[in-house]
């Protein structure tokens, strides 16, 4: 079983961010969780709001918790309202359900290795920057 590295998840802040940058985008905040939902790393831009972290956490781990990215969470928020509040009501309300949230894992298919949680802009520009940061260390992106 693969592990994801401090190394990786500082380079993948580091390259979302930069993707922040050349977008011109409002200051960001990058949350890496490992597969279990655990914290590897967690980053702010300046002038990024206060709730930052735990809203990139959120998209983070509720990519992590259902094994897809928190886009097929966003969809089901509005397809089945009911099931998504039901699961952020077990989850005892750590789950953001938009677009932000993308699974990091080893090959297309392959094995979950965590989740990247961006915040501070529209929701597909976090997605976007999500999935730079994780092309950037050579894993493969899942945004549901």
């Amino acid at each position: 079983m693969s592990k994801l590295t401090l190394a990786q998840a500082e380079k993948i802040i580091a390259s979302a961010f930069a993707k922040g940058a050349e977008l011109s985008l409002k200051p960001l905040t990058v949350a890496v969780l490992d597969a279990g939902g655990h914290m590897v790393a967690l980053s702010r831009q300046d002038g990024s709001s206060i709730l930052r972290p735990q809203v990139a956490s959120g998209k983070a781990f509720g990519a992590v918790a259902v094994g897809a990215g928190s886009r097929w969470l966003d969809d089901n928020a509005k397809t089945r309202p009911h099931f998504v509040q039901a699961l952020n009501g077990v989850a005892g309300g750590a789950i953001v359900p938009v677009p932000g949230g993308v699974l990091i894992r080893e090959s297309k298919g392959g094995e979950i290795l965590g989740a990247v949680g961006i915040t501070g802009d529209t929701s597909d520009n976090d997605e976007a920057c999500a999935i730079a940061g994780i092309e950037a260390v050579g894993l493969t992106p899942d945004q549901g």
